[in-house]
């Protein structure tokens, strides 16, 4: 692992208190789990970054890979000095948090993917966001598009395409074919949350994502896609809560 400090100015949300928890926000940017960082962070103190580069932020030049971003958030982590930490991952986010355990996992207390890409698994492509409009990119993340049909202003869409420009900056290919072989030697538990609607990545892709972890468990969720923590948050919440008191 890289220990060179940060040097950053990282825009991040702090809120609650108790045992840490970082949460990776995937490619639909911060947004996208504001509403689960403040229900987690009823019983914990959570950490919500923005990847730099997205919503707007600076992102250095030499920050341009999953792999280098893992480091830096490792980086991160020691600097604040926190241990124990539970390492929340969302889409991208998953990608991230699953280099991190690979890389060091020493000062996580377990790993939670939530519709995670990243690995490569034969037969179960990843469908190619870049280029899509919004009412596609819409149909392949929910279980029910139509209840997120909402039209977004010139602002959002120059925001969501940006954030876009920025996520294949640092992974266009979606995924790191070394990836899924290094994930058996973590050993801290890892939770695999998978929408079972989710048409970005399939069920299958998520059950092979579970099982390349060494200590690696499966929680399909119904009637929800890409981003269960939108479709689906309460049932999101349980299995996550059931999976951190299985730690103590």
């Amino acid at each position: 692992m890289n220990t060179e400090p940060t040097q950053i100015d990282l825009t991040i949300t702090e809120q609650g208190q108790g045992r840490p928890v970082l949460i990776l926000h995937g490619g639909g940017g911060p947004a996208s789990v504001t509403g689960f960082a403040e229900a987690m962070s009823r019983s914990a103190r959570v950490f919500t970054p923005v990847h730099p580069g997205f919503n707007g932020t600076a992102r250095p030049d030499g920050l341009d890979s999953i792999d280098r971003l893992a480091d830096f958030y490792l980086n991160w982590i020691a600097e604040q000095g926190l241990r124990d930490v539970l390492l929340v991952g969302f889409s991208m986010g998953g990608w991230i948090s699953s280099s991190m355990a690979a890389k060091d996992a020493s000062r996580l207390r377990g790993v939670v993917l939530v519709n995670a890409i990243g690995i490569k698994v034969e037969g179960e492509a990843i469908a190619d966001v870049f280029g899509l409009t919004p009412h596609e990119l819409r149909a392949l993340s929910f279980h029910d598009p139509d209840k997120f049909r909402i039209e977004p202003t010139p602002q959002q869409l120059a925001m969501t395409a940006a954030n876009l420009n920025t996520l294949a900056t640092y992974g266009k290919t979606m995924q790191d074919p070394a990836l899924r072989g290094r994930l058996a030697s973590v050993s801290k538990p890892a939770l695999v949350a998978w929408g079972e609607s989710d048409r970005i990545a399939s069920t299958a892709y998520g059950r092979a994502y579970a099982a390349a972890f060494g200590n690696g468990r499966f929680a399909p969720i119904a009637e929800a896609g890409h981003m269960p923590q939108v479709e689906q948050l309460a049932t999101l919440l349980a299995r996550i809560g059931e999976f951190d008191r299985d730690l103590d």
